[in-house]
């Protein structure tokens, strides 16, 4: 049984980082393409960024290019999301996802397997 736990949230001032952490267990990890995914209250979930099974090629919305950074360590089955120069934009539910496809996953549809979340409050 996969399972993804995330780890990091919290409360954060305008302009400040955070670093969210996502272990993922139950398979080999190096074959899963990682993603992060967020959710604001009343919109719809959407891709913030996302990183390749080598981890040579990442993806990221147009909102958080040049603030936030996926990385992985294979060594250790974890996925971050660093994220700097926060807005109150930011804030929301952000969610680790782990993809069994070759590419990518930008897509809801790509993921096979979702954590719970953790919650980003950025005030201003």
């Amino acid at each position: 049984q996969v399972q993804l736990v995330e780890s990091g949230g919290g409360l954060v001032q305008t302009g400040g980082s955070l670093r969210l952490s996502c272990v993922v267990s139950g398979r080999a990890f190096s074959t899963y393409s990682l993603s992060w995914f967020r959710q604001a209250p009343g919109k719809e979930r959407e891709t913030v960024g996302a990183i390749s099974r080598n981890g040579l090629n990442t993806y990221y919305t147009d909102s958080v290019k040049g603030r936030f950074t996926v990385s992985r360590d294979n060594a250790k089955n974890t996925v971050y999301l660093q994220m700097n120069s926060l807005k109150p934009e930011d804030t929301a539910n952000y969610y680790c996802a782990a993809s069994t496809r070759y590419y990518i996953a930008k897509e809801s549809g790509d993921i096979d397997y979702w954590g719970k979340g953790t919650l980003v409050t950025v005030s201003s």
